[in-house]
C-alpha cells in the first residue's frame, strides 16, 4: 500500500518570497495540492476569496477554532490565519503532495500534528533587501511594514527548529532547491518500504 502524500510546510519573514516558490512549486509539480489558508484580514488589491486566502470575520473564524476546524492557526499583526484541517487530511490520505505556506507560529504546530512533514524555512539573502522587497510590495500601511521589518529578526530565530533553509537570493533557483528537497522526502526509507514489500509479494508468487 502506498504512503501518505507529502506534507510541505514553507515559513519565512514577510517578504522572503514564501509565496513566489509556492507558485513555483505548483506549476513546476502536477502533483502538488494547494492549501488555501483563512483569514480575518481585509483583502489586498486583486486578492481573491478561495484563491489567495478564504476571507471571513472573527466570528466565523473563532467559530471554526472551537469545532476544531483549523490544522492550525495563529494571530498575526492583530489578524487570525489559519489552514482548514478538512482539506489537508483529505488530500494526504488520497496520496497527494500538500503545501501550507503558513508563518512560524503556525508551522509549530503542524510539526506537532505532523512530525513526518517537511519543513523548509525560506530566508532572503539580507536584512536590506527584506526591507526593499516589503516596501516595492507597496501592498501594507507602513505601520504594518515596520512592525514586519522588527518582527523578522525574532523569526529569523526559528530556522534551526525547520528540516530546512533555503535562501531566496533567486526565486527561480530557490523553487527548484525547494522541489529538489521534496523529490529526496520521497525517497526516504519510511515512504518507499512499500516498493520493498510489492517486490517480495511478486517473489512469492
Amino acid at each position: 500500500m502506498k504512503p501518505k502524500g507529502l506534507l510541505l510546510v514553507l515559513s519565512g519573514p514577510s517578504g522572503a518570497g514564501k509565496g513566489t516558490i509556492c507558485q513555483g512549486l505548483l506549476e513546476k509539480r502536477q502533483d502538488l495540492a494547494y492549501s488555501v489558508s483563512c483569514t480575518t484580514r481585509t483583502p489586498r488589491k486583486g486578492e481573491v476569496s478561495g484563491v489567495n486566502y478564504i476571507f471571513t470575520n472573527r466570528e466565523n473564524f473563532e467559530d471554526m477554532i472551537k469545532n476544531n476546524g483549523f490544522l492550525e492557526y495563529a494571530d498575526v499583526y492583530g489578524n487570525y490565519y489559519g489552514t482548514p484541517r478538512s482539506y489537508v487530511l483529505e488530500q494526504l490520505n488520497a496520496g497527494k503532495d500538500v503545501v501550507l505556506e503558513i508563518d512560524t507560529q503556525g508551522a509549530l504546530q503542524v510539526k506537532k500534528n505532523f512530525p513526518d512533514g517537511v519543513f523548509v524555512f525560506i530566508v532572503p539573502p539580507s536584512l536590506d533587501e527584506l526591507s526593499k522587497r516589503i516596501y516595492k510590495r507597496g501592498t501594507d500601511a507602513e505601520d504594518v511594514i515596520k512592525k514586519r521589518l522588527r518582527a523578522a529578526t525574532s523569526e529569523l530565530a526559528y530556522a534551526s527548529k525547520y528540516d530546512y533553509i533555503v535562501i531566496n537570493d533567486e526565486a527561480e533557483k530557490a523553487t527548484l532547491k525547494v522541489s529538489n528537497i521534496m523529490d529526496v522526502e520521497h525517497l526516504r526509507v519510511g515512504r518507499t518500504f512499500y516498493i520493498v514489500d510489492e517486490i517480495c509479494n511478486r517473489c512469492k508468487k
